[in-house]
């Protein structure tokens, strides 16, 4: 098989799935006989991440593989072909989001002594439902509280390929500039509704988020910036 039409056969798995191939799923696709070297796999990813160079959509590897999205300086055209507009994060959510990725593993009285405010249940469970965060152990305390850590789908969908991608503090803007901008790139290939970067963003309800957001509280921690 020659690199033209393992480049072909690759991108047409990419843009078929609705999530991210590793290198391990790619090469499943192929009978065992005639089944390219995963070197041949890697080097047909970086012609094809290359020829992404011109066009809209790119080649980007995140924690859970490859997959093809559309660029973030296009999302907000591609966008309104939903019609509803996803509604905005609250600045709770991200503070508590920003505090798991950073300090992880962490406890949720951790993140209320930090945020100087308690942590409604309801963002907790947000975070958990789309299963950007999750229960990795219990802290040998009196107690045995919950320590929560983030997950690779939390990678996969800010396009992070670990943590170590993660912006430095230093490099961390506004949570308010944040909101306004957080228009991930769309990843193709999804097909249960809206991808990630438009579908409805679950937040905390307004009763939790008036008694979970006083602004004696609002500055005290860094916020997750939406780097990729």
């Amino acid at each position: 098989m020659d690199e033209q039409e393992l480049k072909r056969i690759l991108e047409a798995a990419m843009l078929a799935a609705a999530r991210p191939l590793s290198i391990d799923q790619l090469l499943e696709i192929f009978p065992e006989e005639g089944r390219p070297e995963r070197n041949e796999i890697r080097s047909a990813l970086a012609v094809l991440e290359e020829e992404c160079a011109q066009r809209g959509v790119e080649l980007k590897e995140v924690s859970s593989g490859f997959r093809f999205q559309v660029k973030t300086e296009y999302a907000s055209w591609v966008s309104k072909l939903w019609e509803e507009r996803p509604p905005r994060y609250s600045r709770a959510l991200l503070e508590t989001l920003a505090l798991v990725a950073y300090r992880q593993p962490i406890t949720r009285a951790e993140i209320e002594d930090i945020r100087g405010v308690v942590v409604s249940t309801n963002i907790i469970k947000t975070l958990q439902d789309r299963n950007w965060v999750r229960i990795v152990g219990h802290r040998d305390v009196p107690g045995r509280p919950a320590l929560f850590a983030t997950t690779k789908e939390f990678l996969d969908y800010f396009g992070l390929k670990s943590l170590d991608e993660l912006p430095t503090l230093a490099e961390l803007r506004d949570l308010d500039a944040i909101n306004a901008e957080l228009e991930l790139p769309l990843p193709l290939g999804e097909d249960e509704g809206a991808p990630p970067a438009v579908a409805e963003t679950e937040l905390a309800d307004a009763d939790s988020e008036q008694n979970d957001e006083p602004d004696a509280g609002a500055d005290k921690t860094p916020a997750v910036a939406a780097e990729h």
